[in-house]
């Protein structure tokens, strides 16, 4: 494959401690194979034999979007809930009625892998249009063997059919399923372990993650889920602080864990536990626009201790019905008072740690060539607009 030449561009870099988006102005960018080659000011761009040189007229170039929490898998919809919510039920109240995860749970475990993969590239396919290039995708909503198995094939399969980064995270402590009701250590026992262990013979899972909530699981039980996955050599994140404060993030952080994700109800010892980790504190500002949330992350705390921030779209069918990434940046921005840069280093550098990965999420020579190229004059634009894509072209791995 030849070098290929991006110039006349205006590159947000994304590299940490470079500054103001780590933007050049007048910038260019070689590629050869799936790398990018030498990334710099076009005046400075080496000579380059036999290169196919590309004038962007002016565009902006960032890394290609890193969607870091999803949930893209699953059967059914809960728009009803949505109405029970605006007609005064609270999150919890539909999750104790049955609702909630479990009625996704039932939709899920009758929709056969072909529905659950027409669906779910449906939504893809949305991500991809705004210029998404690696996307994480959970199980979690099976709660047997068989249905957390044939979700995690779903996502592996989506890798197949698109052009695009999967990486899956097993997510069997998302929710205590009916035929386990107050039994859930009996779950675990019997069905999450076991699922996760077949899960990982089969090369299905990247992560483990659970829900560490008065809803869902508690610190110690989540505890053995995290014992298990040490014992795989999988690294591990967790839901934490969303509705409450059970200690999560600081269970998270002893684990060394990827990332602690919702954190509304952090407090400063998750915080500080996260920063001596350097776990990544991943914002939904999805989950917290539908449940109209009050409780706001600290996210001036995160900032004051150096804990990197990641910004997804917890994309799921019940609390967080999103996307779209770009309004996800928007939503971050107004919802949490994120900086625009905040926001974009959000879906790019942290989101890059936040999985783990550590060949994207910036522009420099010998990253992967992911890249979205714009339709916009600067880079606080992607985060200023509300419903509108002004992705121009995305290239992944090197090749549109």
């Amino acid at each position: 494959m030849p070098i290929r030449i991006l110039t006349n561009a205006t590159l947000a870099t994304m590299e940490a401690g470079a500054g103001s988006y780590g933007l050049l102005s007048c910038g260019a960018l070689a590629m050869e194979d799936d790398k990018i080659l030498w990334c710099g000011p076009a005046s400075e761009l080496p000579a380059y034999d036999d290169a196919e040189v590309e004038d962007l007229g002016g565009r902006l170039v960032t890394p290609g979007f890193i969607d870091c929490h999803t949930h893209v898998v699953f059967g059914g919809n809960r728009a009803r809930e949505f109405e029970l919510r605006l007609e005064g039920a609270s999150y919890e109240e539909v999750a104790r009625a049955g609702g909630g995860i479990v009625s996704t749970v039932r939709a899920t475990r009758e929709a056969s892998e072909e529905a659950l993969l027409a669906d779910a590239l449906r939504r893809v396919d949305a991500q991809l249009a705004e210029g998404v290039t690696t996307l994480e995708v959970k199980s979690g909503y099976g709660l047997d063997i068989e249905t957390e198995l044939r979700m995690l094939r779903v996502a592996r399969r989506i890798a197949a059919m698109r052009d695009v980064t999967i990486r899956t995270s097993f997510l069997g402590a998302h929710a205590i399923p009916p035929e386990y009701a107050d039994r859930a250590d009996a779950y675990l026992e019997e069905a999450c372990l076991p699922a996760l262990r077949a899960a990982h013979a089969e090369r299905l899972v990247d992560a483990v993650d659970g829900f560490c909530e008065g809803i869902a699981f508690l610190p110690e039980q989540i505890e053995r889920v995290f014992a298990e996955a040490k014992a795989l050599g999988l690294p591990v994140k967790l839901h934490a602080e969303q509705l409450s404060n059970l200690g999560g993030a600081v269970l998270a952080a002893r684990h060394g864990a990827l990332s602690a994700d919702h954190i509304e109800y952090l407090d400063a010892e998750g915080v500080s536990a996260m920063a001596a980790a350097g776990t990544v504190a991943v914002l939904l500002p999805g989950a917290f626009y539908t449940l109209r949330e009050t409780q706001v992350p600290p996210v001036a705390l995160l900032r004051e201790s150096g804990v990197p921030i990641a910004l997804a779209t917890d994309c799921n069918p019940g609390s967080s019905p999103l996307t779209s990434l770009l309004l996800t940046l928007n939503m971050g921005c107004t919802l949490f008072r994120l900086t625009p840069e905040e926001a974009l280093a959000g879906v790019t550098r942290n989101a890059a740690q936040a999985l783990g990965l550590t060949d994207r999420g910036v522009l420099r020579a010998g990253a992967r060539a992911d890249l979205g190229i714009w339709n916009v004059a600067e880079p606080a634009e992607l985060a200023y607009r509300i419903g509108f894509n002004p992705l121009h072209r995305r290239i992944i791995g090197g090749h549109a």
